[in-house]
């Protein structure tokens, strides 16, 4: 049997700007228009026009997606004619395929938000959708505060979404804005909905509130609603909008919607789903979050040894999906919890070859358990493992030694007399029969150490000129005077590869100092240098 459609929305441009420390620039939305066009979302919402001088450019010109690129404003002001609008207008004017309307669906917010009539409320949302479609647009209405205005006047709330209808909207959205609605309530209103409306006009927009955003977008699927709005990486206003990352791979996955559904995404974007999720991340300079099913860094993580062990049977064991299908890795995590077999799958994951009779790979995982008794976390830190285990195995080449390093702090004025903080450190380095001195300053003493041991390495220097820390985070592992810290240093090369090393001490200049050498060799190591 032919399957049935299903289109998706995504609204991270214009809701998921509504997130606190979010504010994209004209770039941002245009690479992240991008991003969605090649992934196969078939609506993008780019903004408000006329809201703000960034959504305002965005609309001034034409823009070539394959995606419908969508204007999203409010029906006319009560008390206005369509053509006596400003903020219609703009909509109007805009360059875009589509125009998403927002109206109110609940009497409450009509009489006290609006200060308006029942009716009136009712021909702005009429004469909106009209205005566009005479336009040649196609015109969606998100019914805001749907659920809550059902549930209050299901009459009136129903007679907002048909209005829309009955003008010609190609889709009528059903909002849970306040994010409060459970998946039973969702599917039996939509059912609802759905005895008026044909489904295949029907789309869902819900908010996060109660941690069931992508379950109540599931539900309305399930009760006949054919199109789904939501955000990349679940971002909006308060608790999120629904997570688009997590319903796309659910829908292609999963067999209670792929055999009834189609959508727009194909399996080769699927596989682009985890770098797409990182790409939006990187562009607000934030991490991304480890745990996100299906393309969080821990989503295919195990940690127990009894895990790793049957895994290395048959992954389906203990993976719902493949980690391939959405651009994912398995990980099996080193710890103190880990057994031999953890210490094998990460070796063979690394390119590492171990007979697992090998007495050395029983001293590595001694290794393991005691150093992380003491602070290390391996899990956290691949490349510090991988330097680990190769040291236990005797495969790291002594690539140079520093015999000696310092590192000061000092308060002074500078020459505009103003009081800053300066450190500077030294440090003296072996290569071969080579001896040099490097000297650096930074914005702290971590920073200066950091710049001083990467300044001159000799004839391994061309190695690490693209190496970069990108993060680095400190925790103190016990209280009082005799506090350990724990240091991990996330890098990147110019290959755009990451990892994180991991020093711990009672000084946080020599755990930052294990951390630095442990990424500087494994670049050395991973570039091939010799030795």
């Amino acid at each position: 049997m032919a399957r049935e459609r299903l289109y998706l929305f995504d609204t991270t441009l214009r809701d998921g700007a509504q997130t606190n420390g979010v504010d994209f620039t004209l770039a941002d939305k245009l690479a992240i228009a991008g991003m969605l066009d090649e992934l196969g979302i078939d609506y993008v919402e780019g903004g408000y026009p006329g809201a703000n001088p960034t959504d305002t450019e965005l609309f001034a010109k034409d823009r070539k997606f394959d995606t419908i690129f969508t204007a999203f404003g409010m029906t006319r002001r009560p008390g206005r004619s369509a053509s006596n609008d400003p903020g219609l207008a703009l909509l109007l004017d805009a360059k875009a395929d589509a125009i998403c309307f927002v109206a109110k669906a609940w009497d409450y917010h009509v009489r006290v938000a609006l200060q308006t009539t029942e009716e009136e409320n009712l021909a702005s949302i009429r004469d909106s959708v009209k205005a566009a479609k005479g336009k040649g647009r196609e015109v969606l209405l998100d019914c805001e505060h749907f659920f809550d205005g059902y549930k209050a006047n299901a009459k009136y709330a129903l007679a907002c979404a048909k209005a829309a209808y009955d003008e010609g909207a190609r889709w009528v959205v059903l909002c849970d804005t306040n994010g409060g609605t459970l998946p039973h309530e969702i599917e039996t209103i939509v059912a609802d909905v759905c005895k008026l409306i044909p489904g295949d006009h029907v789309g869902i927009h819900a908010h996060n509130d109660t941690e069931q955003a992508v379950a109540n977008s599931f539900a309305a699927v399930r009760a006949g609603a054919r199109q789904i709005q939501g955000t990349l990486n679940g971002l909006g206003e308060r608790c999120g909008n629904a997570n688009l990352v997590s319903i796309i791979p659910t829908l292609k996955l999963k067999p209670e919607f792929s055999e009834t559904f189609e959508i727009g995404i194909s399996d080769a974007a699927l596989k682009k789903l985890a770098q797409v999720s990182h790409a939006l991340d990187e562009r607000l300079n934030r991490g991304s979050n480890r745990h996100a099913p299906y393309v969080g860094e821990s989503a295919f993580a195990t940690k127990a040894g009894i895990h790793a062990s049957a895994i290395a049977k048959d992954p389906a064991t203990y993976e719902h999906v493949l980690p391939e299908a959405v651009g994912n890795k398995r990980k099996v995590l080193v710890s103190e919890q880990a057994g031999k077999s953890n210490i094998l799958a990460e070796l063979e994951r690394i390119g590492i070859k171990a007979d697992k009779d090998d007495p050395r790979i029983g001293r590595l995982l001694e290794i393991v358990k005691e150093r992380e008794a003491i602070g290390y976390a391996y899990e956290a830190a691949d490349a510090s493992f991988e330097m680990l285990a190769r040291r236990t195995l005797g495969t790291v080449p002594n690539y140079f030694d520093v015999t000696q390093f310092d590192v000061n702090v000092e308060q002074r004025n500078n020459a505009k007399g103003e009081r800053v903080t300066v450190s500077m450190a030294v440090v003296k380095v072996r290569v071969g029969d080579d001896n040099m001195i490097s000297a650096a300053e930074g914005n702290g003493p971590v920073n200066a150490l950091d710049r001083a041991l990467r300044k001159d390495l000799g004839k391994y220097q061309k190695y690490i000129d693209g190496l970069k820390l990108t993060d680095y985070r400190v925790r103190i592992l016990n209280g009082g005077t005799e506090a350990v810290t724990r240091v991990l240093i996330e890098s990147e090369d110019e290959n755009g590869d990451h990892w994180t090393t991991i020093g711990v001490s009672p000084n946080i200049i020599d755990a930052s100092f294990q951390a630095l050498m442990d990424s500087i060799i494994y670049k050395l190591v991973k570039s091939g240098a010799p030795a």
